[in-house]
């Protein structure tokens, strides 16, 4: 067995995704590693796929119960022998479990951290007679207090280099920033690993930010729009939680809280409930969700802040696992910035430096006029070159741009004569000539004060939030209250050196569904509903029997036979066996009843496409390495001067991967570009690149012609 075709007959996909691949053979090679791959990515197949291809067995740290029992249901459910101890199994249940690994039945043992140095160190002596050839540790962020979730009983996971030296280790997370990455494979004893960094991209996912203004109709309204869909909703109390679900439940809505104050049978109860369907909707603060592999979640919303960016990516990465559209939305306020300051006050004073950090940073993205996903990525270390991912609310949103140099200089006038000392509310007060006591008396004598008068309050607010995120202005947290000060930018606009441009919201965008791809939506209906008959006769999570994904490709390309299910992606030769043939019969008849035909051919052709060709392997590795590094960030230039290559090589190579779909042509042509070139190609009879670019000109490259060709080519087949 290769791991290729491990994944093909177990997961049911014709290809690895992103550095999967180069992460399996690195780990066969027996070689440790850190991984850095986002939520949804496939962390999990990494150590999967070499635990089924090595010999002995796999040793899986994860933290939560719930977490390692999703991941072995899910592994027994598509035939991988896998296997949990953990404190709720009873002594039958345990007994049972170490007959079956003493034995050599399962291949994947999964763990609690606590567990390992447990018994008084009997637990490491049980390890140490086991044929083990590879540790996992899940959730790796945990070990370092660097991370955003640091928990000390991760520390003691040293144990596996210092008992296990000849043993590799993979240590695996969703976020980490630089120096936690760093920390992580110190912390582990595996300081010379290679540290593996997939994109921090989620493409799937759809970025909105809103005000936390009447936030409750916002969500109610949303969760209409998107009846029968599995959501999460975060707030930052318990008390929130329960009054938020009770809000929801009272207008309609199949939605439960769930917080750490809660016994932990009441908690299993809801979290089993939304696994299997029978609620829609888990208001929870941040107790619930680690712990959930739950991949057709279609929407995360936070009603409060996080306390950090990668609390808050981690969280929106529950959304959407499955590879289908989802949406990520936070209701921001600066009472929830002051509220989590609270929260982060420990006593150990290094500790609480690192998380009021995060704290601003996750109050500077929110507040931010920027693109919410190449904000992300960047924190993360990720270049990110296109001028609009077309999926956040900055984005997307209408935009009036004006010179606003007149009014800047009166907002700065304000907080010159107000001698720095006062925040947003006060400042607008005087600009407006309020007549409120709170207005100093000598305030009142300045010729500055009431100068905005013919500006209302809520317009002067989004005035200042733009110079404060163009830099014109700082606001420090540093005293008591909040306060404005001018910076080296705010001297320049008062002097007349330099002018300054607004761009404000005209239009906001609104979170809306969006399918992935077109398909026969009532057959697809009538799939789940089968799907959900098959789940509770199985007792298993409707997920685990088949995904949406695979649903949805299903009533799009309309499979008339078994041989047609190994081209729909999530068939494994288990789920072919067990349900193929009942799902085939509901297709048919569909078909025959409403005179449809099968649209095979369409996913064949791509699937041919994509494995097609009899051009030297070495050809294709090369090819490879410039996706893996531009995927790393390096640009053209910077890849074409390392491997020696011209810059016409490497984007010949990047076009035959915008033709397989691995790569988007937005990532190198602005969308305006794209259409001209499409416009022109469509009613152009000769598709060859020169007379095309000598018909556009000198504004267009030959490389964005040829992408746009590609990417044509691409929504063809």
């Amino acid at each position: 067995m290769t791991p290729e075709l491990i994944l093909k007959k177990y997961y049911g996909y014709n290809s690895f995704r992103d550095k999967q691949e180069a992460i399996i053979q690195h780990v066969l090679n027996k070689q440790d590693a850190v991984v850095v791959m986002p939520t949804g990515g496939g962390k999990s197949v990494c150590f999967q796929i070499p635990a089924m291809l090595l010999p002995g067995i796999t040793i899986v740290v994860s933290p939560l119960i719930a977490l390692m029992k999703d991941q072995v249901d899910g592994l027994n459910a598509i035939g991988i022998p896998a296997i949990a101890l953990n404190s709720s199994m009873n002594a039958v249940e345990q007994q049972e479990a170490y007959k079956r690994i003493n034995n050599g039945e399962i291949k994947l043992l999964y763990v609690a951290p606590e567990r390992i140095m447990s018994e008084g160190g009997r637990f490491i002596e049980f390890l140490k007679s086991l044929p083990i050839t590879l540790f996992a540790i899940d959730e790796a962020h945990c070990v370092s207090m660097w991370g955003h979730d640091f928990r000390p009983e991760y520390l003691q996971l040293a144990v596996f280099k210092q008992q296990f030296p000849g043993i590799p280790v993979i240590a695996l997370t969703a976020s980490a920033d630089a120096i936690t990455r760093k920390d992580i494979a110190e912390k582990l004893l595996i300081a010379k690993s290679k540290i593996f960094i997939s994109s921090f991209n989620r493409a799937n996912i759809n970025y909105i930010i809103e005000r936390k203004k009447d936030a409750l109709d916002a969500i109610i309204e949303y969760i209409d729009a998107h009846k029968n869909k599995s959501g999460i909703i975060y707030t930052l109390s318990r008390n929130g939680a329960e009054t938020l679900a009770t809000q929801l439940s009272d207008a309609g809505f199949a939605a439960k809280y769930y917080h750490a104050g809660m016994d932990s049978t009441s908690r299993a109860k809801v979290q089993e409930e939304f696994k299997t369907d029978r609620i829609n909707i888990i208001v929870a603060t941040i107790a619930f969700g680690m712990g959930i592999d739950k991949p057709d979640v279609r929407f995360v919303i936070h009603y409060n802040m996080p306390k950090n960016i990668e609390s808050y990516y981690q969280e929106t990465g529950r959304a959407g696992r499955d590879g289908l559209k989802s949406d990520a939305i936070l209701f921001y306020s600066y009472g929830d910035v002051m509220a989590l300051k609270r929260f982060v006050e420990v006593e150990d004073k290094t500790q609480a430096a690192i998380m009021f950090k995060k704290l601003d940073q996750m109050a500077g993205f929110c507040d931010a006029r920027k693109c919410r996903r190449k904000m992300i990525l960047e924190y993360f270390g990720e270049t990110y070159s296109v001028d609009s991912c077309q999926s956040c609310d900055y984005c997307l949103s209408k935009r009036n741009s004006f010179e606003a140099t007149v009014i800047a200089q009166k907002a700065l006038s304000a907080v010159v004569r107000t001698e720095e000392r006062f925040g947003v509310n006060y400042l607008i007060d005087f600009l407006r000539g309020s007549k409120s006591e709170k207005i100093w008396d000598k305030h009142k004598l300045y010729k500055t004060y009431g100068i905005g008068a013919d500006i209302s309050k809520e317009k002067w607010t989004l005035y200042f939030r733009e110079l404060i995120d163009q830099g014109f202005l700082h606001r420090d947290e540093s005293g008591d209250y909040p306060r404005l000060t001018l910076t080296e930018k705010s001297q320049l606009v008062l002097q007349g050196r330099q002018e300054v441009y607004f761009s404000l919201v005209e239009e906001k965008v609104r979170a809306k569904a969006v399918l992935d791809i077109e398909y026969d939506v009532a057959l697809y209906e009538q799939l789940r509903s089968f799907r959900t008959k098959i789940a509770y006769n199985e007792n298993l999570p409707p997920y685990m029997v088949i995904g949406d994904a695979t649903l949805q490709s299903m009533a799009a390309y309309l499979p008339q036979s078994l041989s047609d299910l190994p081209f729909i992606p999530g068939f494994g030769e288990i789920k072919i066996e067990r349900y193929g043939k009942k799902l085939l019969e509901i297709v048919v008849s569909h078909c025959r009843l409403n005179k449809l035909t099968s649209r095979m051919e369409l996913i064949n052709k791509r699937a041919a496409k994509k494995s097609s060709g009899s051009k030297p392997a070495k050809i294709a590795e090369t090819k490879k390495t410039t996706l893996y590094m531009f995927r790393s960030g390096k640009s053209i230039e910077e890849i074409a001067a390392e491997r020696k290559f011209a810059i016409s090589t490497i984007e010949g190579h990047l076009c035959e991967f915008i033709l397989t779909g691995d790569v988007s042509v937005n990532q190198f042509v602005s969308p305006e570009k794209i259409e001209v070139i499409t416009r022109y190609i469509k009613h152009s009879t000769d598709k060859k690149i020169t007379p095309i670019k000598e018909k556009l000109g000198d504004d267009y490259s030959y490389f964005e012609i040829r992408a746009v060709l590609s990417h044509l080519d691409y929504l063809l087949t």
